[in-house]
């Protein structure tokens, strides 16, 4: 049943992909799937290939939702396996939350992730991901990643973007910060809260990098237009929070800085509307930015109304190819492959998407 709704799908789906210039490939990461419920990817290119996980069970939430992985070699994704699990830390168990892979130049592939306590937990492979170390705890205020991936400095740090959820008189008090270690993700030191948490309630950055050590973050809010924030000093403090011209359905994103000095943002373009439902997450986007403030309209990868398809992840692989995945109606893991010397680029005029 699975199989044939995915082979459909698909199928629609490379017709529509076909009339935007830039799309070279589009597939489901898997065909039968492994769970009733899947959400929150994130990829990552190692030495053998790209690798992808996410959180799947019978929904979110559910003490059995554990942590999947898969290795894209020859050409095709392998039948994912769970790599993690609420049991191997907590009993009775709990429910897993937010992968996030994370590549340590010589050093070990990371995999970072929460449970159900909202707990953080970080395990190590010395093998592209084959095998697992058990799962290590992050304490003292440390989250590790919460959904988009770390950035490597040119120092040779890791700054991690991160953020809290923290239940508040006033209303839920959502905070950025960052984390930063100088050992290979041995050990982490916390930067900020960077933000209140009440006049933009604000979480999920992704670390865009920009000329003269500076760094600019940017991510989702319960404001209805995505946050940003700069630093001047390559990361170790930052600026006043601020609103952007696009908007935010309070709904995940992810951003990167490709190696020609260009930003790629991907993320839902619409706010937030009256009777939307937490499922309701189209379209989703992608824009191309030279300098982080003007961003202009490059590809829709889903336009569907009423459904969807959210919480992706973004990289650049070695080939200089753009690599998305991202949550497809909570059923699969969708990635696209995007070739960004032949995509079309238009502007996006008082937040309107163009026609």
């Amino acid at each position: 049943m699975r199989l044939s709704f995915a082979c459909v799908w698909l199928t629609l789906a490379v017709s529509a992909f076909a009339e935007q210039p830039g799309i070279i490939k589009t597939e489901f990461i898997f065909d039968s799937a492994p769970h009733s419920q899947c959400h929150s990817s994130t990829i990552v290119e190692t030495s053998s290939g790209l690798v992808a996980a996410w959180f799947g069970g019978t929904k979110e939430g559910h003490p059995d939702v554990g942590i999947w992985l898969s290795h894209h070699r020859d050409s095709k994704w392998s039948v994912p396996v769970e790599v993690a699990n609420g049991a191997e830390t907590e009993d009775p168990r709990v429910n897993c939350l937010n992968p996030v892979l994370f590549q340590v130049p010589n050093g070990p592939l990371l995999l970072f992730y929460k449970t159900g306590k909202w707990w953080a937990y970080v395990k190590r492979s010395a093998d592209d991901g084959a095998t697992w170390s058990k799962p290590d705890r992050l304490y003292n205020g440390l989250y590790g990643p919460i959904k988009n991936k770390p950035v490597l400095l040119a120092d040779g740090s890791i700054l991690s973007p991160a953020s809290v959820e923290i239940p508040s008189p006033k209303g839920s008090c959502w905070r950025v910060h960052f984390e930063r270690s100088t050992n290979g993700g041995k050990s982490w030191d916390r930067i900020g809260p960077v933000n209140d948490g009440h006049e933009i309630q604000a979480i999920q950055p992704s670390i865009l990098f920009h000329p003269n050590n500076r760094f600019q973050a940017l991510g989702r809010t319960q404001q209805g237009r995505l946050f940003e924030i700069w630093s001047e000093d390559g990361g170790l403090s930052w600026g006043k929070m601020s609103l952007m011209d696009l908007p935010n359905n309070n709904s995940g994103t992810d951003a990167v800085t490709l190696r020609d000095g260009r930003h790629v943002l991907v993320y839902n373009h619409t706010g937030n509307r009256d009777g939307q439902t937490k499922g309701d997450r189209s379209p989703l986007n992608v824009a191309v930015s030279n300098d982080g403030k003007i961003w202009k309209a490059a590809l829709v990868l889903e336009s569907t109304p009423r459904q969807e398809f959210s919480y992706p992840a973004v990289i650049q692989t070695s080939d200089d190819l753009i690599h998305i995945t991202y949550t497809y109606r909570r059923m699969n893991i969708r990635h696209v492959v995007i070739d960004l010397a032949t995509l079309t680029l238009k502007p996006i005029i008082n937040s309107e998407w163009p026609r």
